[in-house]
């Protein structure tokens, strides 16, 4: 997507946009902490300039590698190593409910069956806080979905926080289930998503959640989400240097607040349909902006969250499979380390479907295969094999098929591989079809994953948290 020296013009670009026209820090402790750090502050516009010196310093204090924690242990996330995870998206509003039609408000439940649906789908690797639940009180809003979010899933959860209580309630409870502070920041289970404001502002309510997490040692990431046209520059590259002045920021002022915190380079950049000013996040261009992102993390070895699999679609359908299929392969094959919104959203990021958290599964699968790539060995060549069989033979009985067949292949469970006359036999299924049957004969047997006397401890500990 880009050449060498196109990532180094775009990186030159956001150093110049912070040396130059610097970042708004809209609270005043971190000013001081960063005025103490050798940055150039103005208190009284709220405004810091970073030197390319003093960037350098911090962001090299950011771990290059680090582990996202499942509580099993069976999808721990080695972040900085080669690897690529998907995980869905959060925090939307409405859910298009496959019964009726229609959307209406998300509650409660919908977190449980969503945490539960990603427990079950192998290629989901980490859940966020899906959706807003609409039936509780904000006061605790964030200690029930990160709580019934535990309750249904092993995987490793992130969520935003609105609010320093808010946070401060998500790590009482993890440092809890964990055993203990000590615990919870050897094998973080959970992490916390923070946003600053394109362009190029930090408001006092992220900067003190981004404090209170890397001092408490909950890995965070923070993502900026500029849109090209409105929020940034309607050139690709210009938001390009925009997004990435403001995610060097976010890491670098993560690591004043602690040295050595975990955080991940965060990129969210859409774009807008500027003849109808209408949110596009299902855009080739944003695919492609965050397929860039990843190359500009990499420049600094930094782990990265990423974005694909939104599409501008209302439904599961054509659309929704073409504009998710580009944007996975492009943002996987960049190698990104964290790619979140890549399962159950529809809508531009407004709205989720049960039904579309299984189908993304499988494109994701379809993807991951193409990441594996080719192995190519002495066994896997099978000339052996090739000369036993000779002309004229077949290979369907060999103990080399027999080997290999689960380990060289994808198997879907909802595309239709079957010949004609049986699709018609079994009443014409499609993948949206058996992603309905599996969401229901899924949700019908799910049960938590702790166990009765560890919910019962939490719950008396937490007696804010609601029963379902």
């Amino acid at each position: 997507m880009l050449t060498r020296t196109e990532i180094d013009k775009i990186d030159r670009a956001g150093r110049k946009i912070l040396k130059r026209v610097g970042i708004k820090i809209l609270d005043r402790h971190t000013l001081e902490l960063l005025k103490a750090s050798g940055a150039r502050v103005d208190v009284k516009e709220d405004r810091v300039w970073f030197s390319g010196r003093w960037l350098d310093k911090m962001s090299a204090k950011a771990p290059q590698q680090f582990t996202l924690y499942s509580r099993d242990g069976k999808n721990d996330l080695h972040l900085g190593s080669g690897n690529v995870y998907f995980g869905n998206g959060g925090r939307v509003f409405r859910i298009l409910d496959m019964g009726t039609g229609g959307y209406r408000p998300t509650i409660l439940q919908d977190v449980i069956n969503t945490a539960r649906l990603v427990e079950r789908l192998d290629n989901i690797r980490f859940y966020i806080i899906a959706c807003q639940a609409h039936d509780l009180d904000p006061e605790f809003y964030h200690l029930n979905d990160f709580f019934h979010a535990f309750s249904n899933t092993t995987k490793h959860v992130m969520g935003g926080c609105d609010t320093l209580e808010g946070a401060t309630q998500l790590w009482q409870l993890a440092s809890f289930m964990a055993g203990g502070e000590t615990l919870l920041k050897e094998r973080p289970f959970v992490s916390v998503i923070t946003n600053p404001i394109s362009p190029l502002t930090f408001d006092a309510n992220t900067l003190k959640i981004l404090a209170f997490c890397t001092l408490n040692d909950l890995p965070v990431t923070c993502a900026p989400a500029p849109i090209a046209g409105a929020t940034s520059p309607a050139t690709l590259a210009g938001t390009l240097a925009q997004l990435h002045a403001e995610a060097l920021a976010g890491v670098s002022i993560a690591q004043v607040f602690n040295p050595g915190a975990r955080v991940l380079y965060g990129a969210v950049p859409t774009a807008m349909d500027l003849r109808t000013m209408d949110l596009t996040m299902g855009s080739v261009e944003t695919a492609m902006m965050n397929t860039c992102a990843v190359h500009l993390a990499k420049r600094y070895k930094l782990p990265i969250y990423a974005s694909a699999g939104v599409t501008d679609a209302k439904v599961p359908d054509i659309q929704s499979g073409f504009e998710k299929g580009v944007s996975y392969l492009l943002v996987a094959m960049a190698g990104a380390d964290y790619i979140h919104l890549a399962a159950g959203m529809l809508d531009s990021g407004n709205s989720i479907s049960y039904e579309q958290f299984v189908i993304d599964n499988e494109i994701l699968g379809m993807v991951l295969r193409l990441v594996s790539g080719v192995d190519v060995d002495t066994e896997t060549l099978a000339v052996n094999t090739i000369e036993n069989v000779g002309p004229g033979g077949n290979y369907i009985t060999e103990e080399h098929t027999v080997k290999h067949m689960f380990s060289q292949f994808f198997y879907p469970t909802l595309a239709v591989r079957m010949n004609f006359d049986r699709w018609q036999e079994q009443g014409k299924p499609t993948p949206l079809t058996n992603a309905r049957d599996l969401v229901r004969t899924w949700l019908e047997e799910a049960e938590p994953v702790l166990n009765l006397e560890k919910l019962l401890k939490i719950k008396s500990k937490f007696p804010a948290i609601i029963n379902t």
